[in-house]
């Protein structure tokens, strides 16, 4: 930071900090669990996507509804990077920590670069909070941050200052830290205002001291920083270029449950939610059940069993079934699924996946779901599996779910994770008429003749083309039916223990999924020199680390290509070509190699596994050295 611009006068000092512009930033947000560092986040995210800014957020907390305050496994944290380009990460590391308490600062000042900025809240660096963590001396005395840039203010005093005259509880003053430190970075990155106020007067219209307060605290804030000459630059970071289009700020929780009503609307039929909350997959049902004036009907059920068992009855009657889970209740609903395959119903069961085993860490991300997506069922019980790669792109892909469902009358298993789910990024909101419709193609007629020569209905007669059954609703005339888990007879629908009918079922099950690639359109490779030797493949969130690494890796003047895959089951008819157009295939994971060890079953190929499973996402920085090896070495090779 340059010299402090100032313009003396003969009595007053008028403090004129220096105007910087940056292509981007990240911010991380942390303090206690308690301290609002969430709503601060998004408050800034909203205002930054408003102003036109490409964003991505790693929203990080504890899965304790209030782990001990002022403790380490009480820290919660935003990160939020924005820019004047397109972005596809969050960002590895922090240019900015906004830490509100000690713990907040120990926890994540491993992640600050030197140099960075630090803005800390004073308040609670008392010798009892330092001795909670480990601190034996004050972090900011004693030369532990000497390589940072630090702003050491007394928040929670400034804003309880600032709301005095207000009829608070000190509980209730000290609360309004959040939204003075959200004004404080406001002024510092020239963020818009407006949105924020809009925002507190309608969160809290029915407390208007508490609302008036927070405003108060959040323009005391951003008057602290265009007043106090601690600060000798304000930041300015341009809008993005975007194509045309209405945007809004979307997160991949928030696009899943859009993609299903959009999946729904096209198919012309009633979307049917049963599910049981669980963290990260719980906002989705919140979502959906605000939305009945569009014909969406929710269900919390009492257990995930009873979720995707009402969701499954729902399709049976002709509604578009959907159940949303993560990893421990996709275990739960295995029987169940083996039913809707059974059946040949269709099914959407969304998976936000979380880290395992058991109930892991569960606000923390992972992609150890497939091999439970793929194979986690008893019997022979294929169905397809779709990963969505961002959180825009969880849109995209529930309508890929309910269409693959509909029109192959079959459960599928759509993965996000938890990454996905909170994060967020600018989206463009799409032209409904522009996406193309489902047909359920109920049966509403005889589909055969019975051996007396009159005609009849076939319940498990299929299209020629796609092997989907015929799909009758209960109550249709003279199309009754018996459905249940039992093995069907071919064509009837009776229940049957022939043993060549079961092996021919079973086959005509799997040669119906495996038919679906050729809905599947084949894998793209970004290989811009068309020199690359090695190829990096992804699937799910793994996308925006491998994009952000790999473009790094050209501006060195290194050649690699990349590709992500949307579709895990049927995978693209060409991958094996591709597999095999490469001397060296890096295959990222957050997983211990799950897909690795799919492509080498599937393709009789080596390929390279890139595992991390910290709950996080993979480090830009790691994977881009690590690729850099890889590259390097085939080089020496020859």
């Amino acid at each position: 930071m340059g010299q402090t611009p100032t313009i003396r006068h003969t009595k007053v000092l008028f403090h004129v900090p220096q105007q910087l512009s940056l292509p981007r930033v990240v911010i991380r947000f942390a303090g206690d669990s308690g301290d609002g560092m969430q709503l601060t986040g998004d408050r800034f995210t909203a205002e930054t996507a408003s102003f036109g800014n490409d964003i991505a957020t790693l929203p990080n907390f504890p899965a304790e509804i209030r782990a001990p305050q002022g403790t380490l496994p009480g820290v919660s944290s935003f990160q939020l990077h924005f820019a004047n380009f397109d972005i596809v990460t969050p960002g590895d590391v922090p240019d900015v920590l906004v830490a509100m308490n000690p713990a907040a600062l120990k926890a994540n000042l491993k992640d600050l670069p030197r140099g960075g900025v630090i803005i800390v809240d004073t308040a609670d660096f008392t010798k009892r909070n330092l001795a909670k963590i480990g601190w034996d001396a004050n972090p900011l005395d004693d030369g532990t941050l000497e390589a940072y840039s630090v702003h050491a203010f007394d928040l929670t005093g400034l804003a309880t200052g600032a709301v005095a005259g207000f009829d608070l509880t000190r509980k209730d003053a000290s609360r309004t830290k959040n939204m003075f430190a959200l004004g404080l970075l406001s002024w510092l990155y020239s963020r818009p205002v407006d949105g924020t106020l809009e925002f507190l007067a309608e969160k809290f219209a029915g407390k208007p001291v508490i609302r008036d307060a927070n405003v108060a605290a959040f323009k005391a804030g951003y008057a602290f920083g265009e007043t106090t000459e601690h600060f000798e630059v304000q930041y300015h970071v341009d809008p993005a270029p975007m194509p045309k289009g209405r945007y809004r700020q979307i997160s991949g929780n928030v696009a899943t449950a859009y993609g299903l009503m959009a999946g729904a609307y096209k198919a012309g039929m009633q979307l049917f939610l049963g599910s049981y909350p669980i963290t990260p997959a719980s906002d989705i049902l919140h979502e959906l059940s605000k939305r009945k004036d569009v014909g969406v009907m929710t269900f919390q059920a009492e257990d995930e069993i009873a979720g995707i068992g009402s969701a499954l009855g729902a399709s049976f009657a002709g509604a578009l079934g959907v159940t949303t889970t993560s990893g421990p209740g996709m275990s739960l609903k295995s029987e169940a699924l083996g039913l809707g395959i059974m059946t040949e119903l269709p099914l959407v069961v969304v998976d936000v996946q979380r880290s395992g085993p058991s109930t892991g860490m569960p606000t923390k991300t992972e992609q150890a779901d497939l091999l439970q997506a793929l194979w986690g069922r008893n019997g022979e019980a294929p169905l397809p599996v779709l990963a969505a790669k961002s959180a825009s792109d969880c849109f995209d892909t529930a309508v890929e779910a309910c269409r693959m469902a509909v029109k192959y009358r079959t459960p599928v298993i759509m993965l996000t994770d938890g990454y996905l789910a909170n994060g967020a990024e600018p989206w463009k909101i799409p032209d409904l008429e522009a996406i193309e419709p489902i047909e359920p193609n109920f049966a509403t007629a005889h589909n055969a003749t019975n051996a007396k020569g009159a005609p009849s209905f076939e319940p498990y007669r299929r299209d020629p083309e796609t092997l989907a059954r015929a799909w009758a609703i209960p109550g249709t005339p003279e199309l009754e039916h018996r459905i249940g888990g039992l093995e069907k007879g071919d064509l009837h629908g009776e229940i049957s223990y022939d043993p060549e009918n079961h092996e021919r079922m079973t086959r005509l099950r799997q040669a119906k999924i495996d038919g679906i690639v050729a809905d599947v359109p084949d894998v793209e490779v970004d290989d811009p020199s068309g020199e690359a030797r090695v190829l990096v493949l992804g699937w799910g969130s793994t996308y925006g680390p491998i994009t952000a690494s790999t473009r790094r890796l050209r501006q060195t003047g290194r050649n690699v290509a990349t590709a992500h895959l949307r579709h895990l089951n049927p995978m693209p008819a060409n991958l094996g070509e591709v597999l095999a157009a490469y001397d060296k295939v890096v295959v990222p994971e957050m997983n211990l190699g799950q897909l690795a060890t799919v492509l080498r079953a599937r393709y009789l190929t080596e390929v390279s596994s890139y595992s991390r499973v910290r709950g996080l996402p993979i480090s830009i920085t790691e994977l881009e050295a690590d690729l850099i090896a890889e590259i390097d070495a085939l080089g020496k090779e020859n």
